[in-house]
Order: structure tokens, then C-alpha cells, then sequence
């Protein structure tokens, strides 16, 4: 449920205002072929998967997206002035606000689900996680040397860039290549982190059975509070890397054209008008005799 809810909210990264709109309405409908995609569920288990899901999208929808319009509104207000390093922090502090919210909401459910897997639809979830690690691998070319990893991470920057700002002259791709040279490299971090938390989530399932408050509250946890098993030394690199990756996103704030800023502000308001769109309810259904 919670990855669902996530994916859509990386829409905002990746997605024009019409794929927010088309992809959220049909989201009941892509979260149980996902569901059933990683852990094989026999149809009781859909079914009750499909009845969980659709409550938690419809407090989604008419009681958070409101607020992420608000959210939205108050990155505009900011970012119309200049986006400095600590809006940026602001920024990525509130998508984890709303995590949280959304990690909450779902632990009871998903508890509930969990406890009905069998081993073998456990033993299908792992091996369609590994194939998720290895993507990642492969799209952030992390088995390879730094210069193929960097070139990988320009192309996701500037990709993202053109989509928030508009096209970007030669002269500022130059710079912004120059820039993500001081911003070091975590695809590699990211996945030991991703095997730290998969690993975790395992050992989590062993408990399915037992004591089903325990396990919800440690579930809960698990959700809530992800950067809790991380070693020292890995924590500290993945504070430097925000906050190294926030000081480059004001300096290219600061190269923007009016033009670009301008693109910036209508795409901001327009994901904006799409969520309170998104979470208008529907108007009462009159009968007459």
C-alpha cells in the first residue's frame, strides 16, 4: 500500500500534470497487479488487499492531497523568491512528514496482510526484490567505475531539470555537470542501504504469526523510522550528501533565466491545481419521484 502511495508521489518527479491526474484515479487498480506481481496472493487475499487499499486511497485522496496542494503552494512562494540550500532541506523534510502520515495510516492493514503470506509467496517477494536491486544497479551503473556512475547521475539531474525548467542552454549544462562533481555519488550507499532494509523487513516476517499488536508496532517502526539501522559512518555520508545536494540545487536556482523561473512557478501551480482537483469529492447524486 505505502509503496503505491509513494510511487504516485514520484510522479511529481518524473510526470506531466495529466499522468498525475489519469495515474491516481487508477491507482486501486495498479496497486493490486503490483501486489500480486510481488507476493503471488491467492484471490482471498486480493480481495482483501483491493478492500484495504481502496479505504487507505480514499483518505489519501480527500484528506492528504489538500494538503500536498498546500504543500505545493508554499514550495511556489519560496522557490518565486529564489530557492536557497535550507528550502531545499525544508523541502525533502516535508515529503518526509508525509511519509510518515502515509506509513501511520497504512501499518494496521498492512500488518493484517502480511500475517496471511505463506512461505513461499515470502520466498516470491524476495526473488522479485532482487531483481528490483539489480535494476537499480544497472540504471545507476553501480558495477561500474566512478566516471560511468557520474555520467548516469548528469543524466537523471538534467533530465529532471529540463522537466522542471525548461530546456537549459549549453553554457548552463556545462556548469551544472561541473557542479554535480561536488556532489558525491550514493547509488552505491543507496543500495546497501536498500539490502540493510530488505534484510530487516525479513527478519520482520518471521513475527507474522505471532503476537499481532508486537508485530504491528514493530512494523510501524519499521516503516516510521528507516534510517534507524544505519551504521555511523553511513549515516553521516548520507547527511553530507543532502545537504551537498541542496547547496547544488540553490547555486542552479540562482543560473535560472526569468523564462526558466517563470516554467518553474506554472509547473508547481499546476500540480497544485491537480491535487485539489484530485481530492474535490463528488458532488451528491440528487433523485427525484
Amino acid at each position: 500500500m505505502l509503496r503505491l502511495i509513494l510511487a504516485f508521489l514520484c510522479l511529481l518527479l518524473t510526470s506531466g500534470c495529466s499522468m498525475i491526474r489519469l495515474g491516481y484515479g487508477h491507482l486501486d487498480s495498479v496497486a493490486s497487479w503490483m501486489a500480486h506481481d510481488y507476493f503471488d496472493l491467492e484471490p482471498a487475499q486480493r480481495d482483501q488487499f483491493v478492500k484495504r487499499f481502496d479505504q487507505l486511497h480514499q483518505w489519501h485522496r480527500y484528506e492528504q492531497l489538500p494538503e500536498y496542494a498546500q504543500f505545493l503552494g508554499d514550495i511556489r512562494k519560496r522557490a518565486a523568491n529564489g530557492l536557497k540550500s535550507g528550502d531545499m532541506l525544508w523541502i525533502v523534510d516535508g515529503f518526509r512528514q508525509r511519509y510518515a502520515r502515509i506509513a501511520a495510516r497504512s501499518t494496521g492493514d498492512a500488518a493484517e496482510l502480511l500475517a496471511t503470506l505463506t512461505d513461499q509467496q515470502i520466498e516470491t517477494f524476495r526473488q522479485r526484490l532482487e531483481k528490483d536491486n539489480h535494476k537499480f544497479q544497472q540504471e545507476h551503473r553501480s558495477h561500474e567505475g566512478e566516471a560511468p556512475r557520474r555520467r548516469a547521475a548528469e543524466r537523471r539531474a538534467l533530465s529532471q531539470l529540463h522537466d522542471w525548467v525548461g530546456p537549459l542552454s549549453d553554457a548552463q549544462e556545462e556548469r551544472i555537470r561541473s557542479l554535480l562533481r561536488e556532489v558525491p555519488l550514493v547509488d552505491q550507499l543507496r543500495h546497501q542501504d536498500r539490502l540493510r532494509r530488505q534484510k530487516e523487513f525479513f527478519e520482520l516476517l518471521k513475527e507474522r504469526n505471532g503476537e499481532r499488536k508486537v508485530f504491528a508496532q514493530k512494523l510501524g517502526h519499521w516503516l516510521q523510522h528507516w534510517e534507524t539501522g544505519r551504521e555511523p559512518a553511513q549515516a553521516r555520508a548520507f547527511e553530507d550528501s543532502w545537504r551537498k545536494r541542496a547547496e547544488f540545487y540553490a547555486t542552479v536556482d540562482r543560473m535560472l533565466t526569468a523564462q526558466q523561473r517563470t516554467h518553474l512557478l506554472h509547473r508547481l501551480q499546476d500540480f497544485s491545481d491537480d491535487f485539489r482537483q484530485l481530492s474535490e469529492r463528488p458532488a451528491a447524486t440528487v433523485t427525484t419521484r
